[in-house]
């Protein structure tokens, strides 16, 4: 059976060969014999013609057989082609952007020469920054979540629907053997907390799930909002019937993007089961009218709900846009070692467009120490010298961008990393300050509330006398450098009109 990608280019090249001798499908058909139908059917990539059909094609487009089914094509197509048979469009799931494939095809066919040059250069990118299929299926997955502000109504009313039908009146502050006697009683899943900790390989692995066993299995150090999690993200992927899933709690490699979807449905189910979205809501909104920034009123919220702190700050991204119209929103998820010697970004969202603070692994850049995102990490540090049993630690910040007029309200939690607690992670919301967010944050006015001028990385920061900087600012130098190279050149061409002695 001709595989899709075969039947895109052969569509391809015959439309773009009929459009371009302006003939009518109907005068295609007159002379080739087929339908008009079938050619339709041919151009939209849905039908693979015979090796007869496609001499009788080549014959009357003025073509060689080979060219038609080759992979080849000349100068105007070939960037096209090469975007059909390249790993990016083969994985990047178009339906879930409602991008239909018959449609991209017709708009290549119709300008490939106004396209080939901006797709040229999306596949140099592609292969210069070495993206692989889990770079590819977690940006669009990013993507998707921000098409739909990061709310799903299907999967709430999912959660409103399995509580009917188990009869759950609990809210929240569920505990795991609820949990787990639901999905035994329902599901006939079994949870296992003794056989995953026997395996020092898998430290790293929260837990897995064994089809055949029919069995959860839960590594040792969890605490209860993480058993919660892990539980009611079991309780999602059988209640909504995903598959195909990852067996991982962090998927080791997504090997297609249902994959990935289907555990961020699960993922969500489980986040929503835990935070009641009505009372949720509620209890935001009351906290964020506080006159005075109360970090300890907001965990003791993650407490209630019996939640880690980046699950909260989590379901803040899916709430904030439906019910208090706030819509740009950034989430950051940093994590540093005992030693604070390095800060690595391993998670962010972005929510209406792309804001600032972002990824830089790429460049292996220092993020601005300025950040509340690292100051609490370093508070965090130091308190747990002093104190073991410190486990978690709120902060604010509202952080002004150098040289902008953008101000983020940024909420961080810092805590000790799993499985290796003598390393911390913070996890950060931050929120655009705009009308929406002057008139729900009351706190926002609280003299306590630090502010600071804050940039994106050290390399790329022109904040004179920074006494947080953690390298030289290299990427202005460098730019400087440039300027003044072209002053100088325009010096010297100014000076074509003078004499030299």
């Amino acid at each position: 059976m001709v595989n899709e990608k075969l039947r895109l280019i052969v569509g391809l090249k015959v439309s773009y060969l009929r459009r371009q001798q302006k003939l009518t499908f109907q005068q295609l058909a007159d002379a080739t014999g087929l339908s008009v139908a079938y050619l339709h059917d041919i151009e939209k990539g849905k039908k693979y013609p015979r090796a007869e059909k496609i001499y009788a094609l080549a014959k009357s487009l003025g073509v060689e057989y080979d060219e038609l089914v080759s992979l080849h094509a000349g100068k105007k197509l070939q960037p096209v082609i090469d975007l059909l048979d390249s790993e990016v469009f083969q994985m990047f799931p178009l339906d879930k952007f409602g991008i239909n494939r018959e449609k991209l095809l017709e708009l290549f066919s119709e300008s490939p020469e106004k396209l080939n040059a901006f797709i040229g250069t999306m596949l140099k990118i592609a292969r210069n920054y070495q993206m692989q299929s889990d770079n590819i299926y977690t940006a669009a997955l990013r993507s998707y979540q921000d098409m739909h502000d990061n709310y799903f109504e299907h999967l709430e009313k999912a959660v409103a629907q399995f509580r009917l039908e188990n009869n759950i009146l609990i809210k929240i502050g569920f505990k795991p053997d609820y949990l787990e006697d639901i999905l035994k009683q329902r599901y006939h899943v079994e949870v296992n907390r003794t056989e995953l900790p026997k395996r020092a390989q898998l430290s790293n692995i929260r837990s897995f799930y064994a089809t055949h066993w029919k069995t959860l299995f839960i590594n040792k150090g969890m605490s209860e909002a993480q058993e919660n999690f892990l539980i009611a993200r079991e309780i999602g992927f059988q209640y909504l019937q995903l598959n195909p899933r990852p067996a991982e709690t962090i998927i080791q490699k997504a090997e297609s993007f249902e994959k990935l979807f289907n555990n961020f449905q699960a993922s969500y189910f489980a986040s929503a089961l835990l935070m009641d979205e009505t009372e949720w809501c509620l209890d935001f909104k009351n906290w964020a009218e506080q006159a005075n920034w109360d970090g300890y009123s907001l965990l003791q919220m993650f407490e209630k709900y019996n939640v880690t702190a980046e699950m909260f700050l989590q379901r803040l991204t899916n709430l904030l846009p439906k019910h208090f119209n706030i819509n740009n929103i950034f989430f950051l998820r940093i994590k540093s070692d005992d030693r604070l010697a390095g800060y690595r970004m391993t998670k962010e969202l972005h929510l209406s467009k792309s804001h600032q603070p972002y990824a830089t692994e790429a460049r292996e850049e220092h993020y601005c120490r300025r950040w509340v995102s690292v100051g609490v990490i370093q508070q965090f540090q130091t308190l747990r010298q002093i104190d073991q049993s410190k486990h978690v630690l709120a902060d604010v910040q509202i952080s002004k961008y150098w040289e902008t007029d953008k101000e983020y309200l940024c909420i961080s939690v810092a805590k000790p990393a799993n499985p290796n607690p003598r390393e911390s992670v913070s996890v950060t919301v931050g929120l655009l300050i705009d009308d929406a967010v002057k008139a729900h944050f009351k706190f926002l006015t609280d003299p306590k509330v630090k502010r600071k001028i804050v940039h994106t990385t050290c390399e790329r920061c022109s904040i004179p006398d920074c006494g947080s900087r953690a390298i030289a600012p290299s990427v202005i130098e460098a730019e400087n450098w440039r300027k003044s190279i072209e002053s100088e050149l325009a010096s010297m061409g100014a000076m074509n009109d003078m004499k030299i002695v």
